[in-house]
Order: structure tokens, then sequence, then C-alpha cells
């Protein structure tokens, strides 16, 4: 645990008592002891959602979100990520204009508690940047001295060139003020000004929105680009040392305030990186997410080859986890399939392959500038179901590969998200996004309930089977500790057509077997019971693109 004081005085040498006697005076205000302060098992697994992914007409969608769930998803999801819920003005959401507010056409604070009481929510803490339609940037454009320096103004012509830039978008960009213009720093889009960490009275105003949220039912707090918070023109201004003090500042003043709050930071970067937001004491992030799982996932469907995917997996036990740190596993989400998380594991042809894939299927790519002045590409914007399979796939394989990949993504060591899209079974939304102009909103289509339900109702539908399989795969998931996050992991690497797992619980020990190619494969000696089938096996047949979880017997 950190000393408050001393980390404090690192960031702020000349302003840290007067941070310290604001930050303590919150911590009296909001210290909470009656709290759940387990940490995650394998009867966790959240679902990735907007508050209004799923509508009705004439009814808020938090409401229409929550009859959906109980019908289709209780009692196996348990957890659930509300993306952005707040007042916004772009990038869906992620552009807040008001922390403190629901978003008044998703529903109200009720709705959101209402929804705590059944299922442990996740909020989106975006706390790089605010709207510049906020009242913080509006008080700072007028003069307002609570929010001077709230913002970072830039040199026109300094040199900017170490910074790292996430989008193929200018740094910084003019803006009016009561004493002129000023350019300031925007690290995602002219609309989203980044905050100025080093005035401290930013942090304080960031902690308070924390608090709001754990006190309204935010079991999970996800910090949104957090690897950009500190800025160093002179450096790449991602993971700085003072970021990474911010986040261990922030995780203790929650841990004060509500004991058992979990952190997930998202840092969608090659793995060495994300995982160092576990912190070296274990004093920042309870979770990070596993980038490289969903583009490596991908790549071996479509090239039939699980042997990237099997390595990386084996090099995760050289890191052993604390008892309250873990991974958070997906494979799909709001945004694209990140491709910097496999920079140093694919080659360019490899990735070039998944490219190409994405392209033939309808997808878009999303490019980033290099400090080199060159461009590369930084996601793959496409449902994971079309990314996933071929075209001329019938019905059979395409769910096959899609469920399969999701027995990997539910194998892993660590806890599971899967995003609303991939729990029904969503395609491709080239019509929104033809219509938004926005390359991520092939992923992010607004389903009409009425006509959702009528689909999930038909048992021959894509729709159905895969929501179906992937509730009936948690339900058996929920009843092994070979799953929960502390369970062994252990990846056996020899035929590249297979991922292969054993997971070592204290009473059960399972065994995955996905099969990525199109070909029948057949394994001797496999003695255990088929969890799927419910039958006694002594070989495994793996039909094309077949999943198989298999219960060995413990001896005692």
């Amino acid at each position: 645990m950190i000393n408050l004081e001393v980390s404090l005085k690192k960031l702020y040498p000349n302003k840290y008592k007067e941070a310290l006697s604001q930050i303590k005076e919150l911590i009296d205000t909001h210290h909470v002891t009656s709290l759940n302060t387990k940490f995650v098992s394998q009867n966790d697994v959240m679902v990735i959602t907007y508050g209004d992914s799923i509508k009705k007409e004439g009814e808020k969608p938090l409401k229409t979100l929550h009859q959906f769930l109980n019908k289709y998803a209780y009692p196996e999801v348990n957890c659930l990520h509300i993306l952005p819920m707040f007042p916004y003005s772009s990038d869906d959401g992620f552009s807040v204009i008001d922390y403190e507010e629901v978003n008044q056409d998703l529903g109200t604070w009720d709705d959101i508690k209402s929804l705590s009481l059944s299922y442990d929510l996740m909020f989106d803490a975006v706390i790089n940047h605010i709207s510049m339609e906020s009242h913080w940037f509006k008080k700072y454009q007028k003069g307002d001295p609570a929010y001077d320096n709230y913002f970072i103004e830039c040199d026109v012509n300094a040199d900017y060139h170490q910074v790292i830039r996430p989008r193929a978008l200018p740094l910084f960009y003019p803006y009016e003020t009561s004493v002129g213009e000023k350019h300031l720093w925007a690290t995602f889009s002219k609309d989203q000004l980044d905050l100025n960490y080093e005035n401290y009275k930013v942090l304080v105003h960031v902690l308070k929105v924390l608090a709001l949220y754990a006190k309204n039912g935010s079991r999970f707090i996800r910090f949104d680009a957090v690897g950009f918070l500190w800025k160093d023109k002179d450096t790449t201004s991602m993971h700085l040392e003072q970021t990474h003090l911010l986040v261990k500042i922030m995780r203790y003043v929650l841990d004060q305030m509500y004991p058992g709050t979990i952190i997930i930071t998202e840092t969608n970067v090659p793995h060495e990186e994300n995982v160092s937001y576990f912190g070296k004491d274990n004093d920042e992030a309870h979770l990070v997410y596993q980038f490289p799982l969903p583009p490596l996932t991908l790549y071996s469907y479509i090239s039939q080859n699980a042997t990237h995917l099997s390595t990386w997996a084996s090099q995760l036990e050289d890191m052993p986890l604390q008892s309250e740190n873990t991974y958070f596993n997906f494979l799909a989400s709001h945004d694209g399939i990140g491709m910097r998380p496999v920079e140093n594991i694919l080659n360019q042809e490899e990735k070039q392959l998944m490219v190409d894939h994405t392209i033939k299927n309808d997808g878009r790519i999303g490019y980033k500038n290099n400090p080199d002045g060159s461009v590369s590409p930084y996601e793959l914007n496409i449902s994971y179901f079309d990314a996933i399979i071929n075209k001329n796939d019938n019905q059979e394989t395409r769910i096959n590969k899609f469920i399969g990949a999701h027995m990997i993504l539910l194998s892993m060591k660590g806890m599971p998200a899967i995003y609303i899209h991939s729990l029904i079974g969503s395609r491709n939304d080239i019509e929104g996004m033809k219509a938004s102009g926005i390359n991520r909103r092939i992923n992010r289509k607004k389903v009409d309930y009425d006509k959702l339900k009528k689909v999930l109702d038909d048992s021959q539908s894509d729709r159905h089977i895969i929501l179906n399989k992937l509730i009936n795969l948690i339900h058996i998931r929920k009843q092994f500790d070979a799953f929960d996050p502390k369970a062994k992991q252990d990846i056996v690497i020899d035929d590249p057509r297979v991922f292969k797992m054993k997971r070592l619980g204290k009473t059960s020990t399972i065994e995955a077997y996905v099969n990525v190619s199109d070909e029948t494969i057949t394994i001797d000696e496999v003695d255990g019971f088929d969890l799927l089938s419910q039958k006694n096996i002594e070989n495994l047949v793996l039909k094309p693109y077949d999943a198989k979880w298999i219960e060995k017997k413990v001896l005692i």
C-alpha cells in the first residue's frame, strides 16, 4: 500500500499539502465498510454493452436492457459493463459532457441502481479527457479561476514528435478563451480535451467522480485510455511513471472509501506494457485487459494454426499473479480488434493476412500515425462473427468457429467478458457504418428488442443457436473451480491445428481442446468426461472447428 503523502509530494512538490488535505476530507466523507470485498471467481462472467444497444419504442433503453438480460442471460451472466452512460457530444459516449448525470435518453440513476440489485456493474471512468461541451471546459474558457490550468496548453512552435498518437489526427487544436486563442492538447479528437493532471485540483475532482460511481453501484470501474494520463512532450507520453503513480493514488483512495471496488485499466498496447498496470507492488489495477487474445484467436482461425496463440498463452504463467490480480479476457468490444498488442508477436505478412481477410469480409481498417511519419493498422473494424468466418461458410461451420473461439475465451485464466453483439450473434452493421461515416459503428448497431425476440425465439436462427450455446457454456463453467482465476493454466503445444489447455483447480481439472482447422483430428488416450455431450470418452475426435471441455478424474 502506498504512502499517500509521499506519492502526492512526488507529483505536486509545491502543492501536496493542499492535495492531501482535500483527499483526506473526501475519504472521511465516503468511508464505507459494509461492502462485498470478495474477489472474482469462476462465477463471474460479464456482458459488455451500451445502455441502448437493445431498444424498444416508448421505453427507456436501460429498462429494456434489464428485461433482455433477465429473460435471456440471468443468472449465468451476473456482471454488466455499461459503456459510458453519461451525456456526451461525440465518440459514442467517450466524450463526456457531465460525469455525474445519466444520459436522459438512456434512463436515470434509479435504473442503474435497479440493475445493480441483480448484476455487479462496471462503469467507465473516461478520465483522460472530457468534452469541449462540458461545464469544466466552458468555465475554463470563461476564465473561471477554479478551472484555471484544467487543460494542457501547447506551444505551436515546440517539438512534439516523440508523443505517441493513437489516431491519425492532430495532437492539439486552437480554442477561443476569454484571454484569446489557446492551443490545447487533445489526444483523440478536437472535441475531447485532455485533462491536466499536473494540476492537483484535477486529480481531486476526478477522485470525487470515482467516489460517486462507487457509491452508485459500480463494483468495477474501468479507467479508459489510462496510459495517456500524464503528459511530457519530450517523451512518448505513454505509461509514464507519473501515470502509474496516479493510478496507485486512485486505487488507494477507492480502497479507503469503498473497499472491494475493482479497478480495470484499459491500455490497448503490447502485453508487457499492459501488465505493468498491475503495479510493481500489485497496487494499481486489479484487472488488466488481455488485448492480444482477440487478434491471436482470430489469426488462429484465419490461418488454421493456433501456434502463436498457444505460445503467447503459455508465457502467461511466467508472471505469477497475486490473489487479487487477474486478467480481463474478451474477444469483441465496442471498439475494433486491436493490432498494437500483436506488434511483437505477428510478423508483417501475418498481420497483412488479417487486414486482407477483414476487408474481404466487408470490414474496415483503422490506422495510426507513427513517430517516423508512417502509418500502420491500429484496429480491425468488423463484428467478431464476421471476422472469424468465411463468406461461404454454412451455418454449422460459422457457428462452430464462433463458439469455438468463445470456448478459448471462457477457458483462459481470468475473468471473461462477452460483448452484447457476440452474445446475440450480430453481423456487420454496414448500413450504420456508412450512414455515420464512422468505421467503429460496424459493431455498434442499436437492435430493436421486439424484432430481436422473434429471432431469438426461432430455434433455427444463428442468433438463437449462438445465444443458447454461450449461455450453456457459461452455466457449465460456473460449476468447476478449474475455471477460477487463481487456478493454474497449462498450455500444450504439439498439433498447430488444436489449441490445448489444462486448467487445474482444487477440486477439478478440465482440459480444453479447440480445433481451429477444417480437418478432423483424432487424439488418443483422452480419458475423461465430455462436459458438452455428457459422455465418458477414451479417445477424442474433433470434427472441423469442434471444441471440447473434458473433465479429468482427480486422484485423491
